[in-house]
C-alpha cells in the first residue's frame, strides 16, 4: 500500500480546506459568486435533502425541495399524525448534519481507486433523480442536472488525480456548507424565501428544550468530528 507523505498530506488538506472555505464564504462577492453559484446551490440541495431523507428514515412523507434564486430552500414534509417531539427534531437536525454524513461518506470514497467512479455516478444520480422526483423550481432543475452531467463527466473522462480531489473537495464542501449559514445557524428563527421561520436549531429547542444555540455547537462538533476523521482516514489510505 502506497502512503502519501505527511507533508503531501498537509499541503492537499490545505488545498482542499482552502477550496472549500472559497466557497462557503464568498458567495457575496458578486464576481465569485457568479462562479461559484453552483456549489452554493449544491450545498442548498445537501441540506434540504437531509431534512427530507430524515423525514423519510422518520416515516414521514417527503413531498417537494425547493431551492431559490437566492441560495436559501426548503424542504417540506408531513408528519405522521403519532410523530414525537425526537422525530421532529431528528428531521431538523437532519438539515445541518446531512451535509456532513454526505461530505463524509465522498470523502471515504476517495480513499481508495475503485470507489471513485461508483461514488461520483451514484451522487449524479442523487442529484437527477432528487431533481425529478422532488424538486421544484427553475434554479434547481437547470443546475442540479447540470452538476450531474459534469460529475458524469469527471466519472468517465478525468484523470483520476481529478476524481479522487472532485470527492474529496465536494465532501468538503458539505462539511463547511453549514458554515455558509453560519447566523442561521445560532439564530431562533429566520428568513426563508420571504417567510419568517424557525430555525432548524429553534425547532430542536421547541422540541427538546435545550437553547439552540446549544444544539447549534452539539451539530458543529459532530460535524467537525465526522470530516476530521473521514479526511485523514482517506489520505492515509491515499493508493
Amino acid at each position: 500500500m502506497h502512503r502519501v507523505r505527511k507533508g503531501s498530506q498537509e499541503e492537499q488538506v490545505g488545498r482542499l480546506i482552502l477550496a472549500g472555505v472559497l466557497v462557503t464564504f464568498l458567495p457575496g462577492v458578486p464576481l465569485l459568486g457568479m462562479l461559484i453559484y453552483p456549489f452554493t446551490i449544491l450545498s442548498t440541495w445537501y441540506h434540504e435533502m437531509g431534512h427530507g431523507l430524515t423525514a423519510l428514515a422518520q416515516g414521514y412523507q417527503f413531498d417537494l425541495l425547493v431551492i431559490n434564486a437566492d441560495g436559501s430552500g426548503y424542504a417540506q414534509s408531513r408528519s405522521p399524525i403519532d410523530s414525537t417531539a425526537t422525530s421532529r427534531a431528528l428531521v431538523a437536525m437532519g438539515g445541518p448534519l446531512g451535509p456532513s454524513l454526505i461530505g463524509s461518506a465522498l470523502i471515504l470514497a476517495s480513499s481508495a481507486r475503485k470507489y471513485w467512479k461508483p461514488a461520483l455516478l451514484a451522487l449524479a444520480a442523487a442529484l437527477a433523480i432528487s431533481t425529478l422526483i422532488w424538486v421544484r423550481g427553475l434554479v434547481g432543475w437547470i443546475v442540479l442536472p447540470a452538476l450531474a452531467a459534469t460529475l458524469i463527466l469527471i466519472a468517465f473522462r478525468a484523470p483520476d488525480w481529478l476524481k479522487r480531489f472532485a470527492l474529496q473537495f465536494l465532501g468538503v464542501l458539505g462539511a463547511l456548507s453549514m458554515f455558509s449559514d453560519w447566523d442561521y445557524l445560532f439564530s431562533e428563527s429566520g428568513m426563508v424565501g420571504g417567510r419568517m421561520m424557525l430555525s432548524d436549531t429553534g425547532t430542536m429547542e421547541a422540541a427538546l428544550w435545550l437553547p439552540h444555540w446549544i444544539w447549534a455547537i452539539i451539530i458543529i462538533a459532530i460535524s467537525g468530528v465526522m470530516a476530521g476523521a473521514s479526511l485523514r482516514y482517506a489520505l492515509n489510505r491515499q493508493r
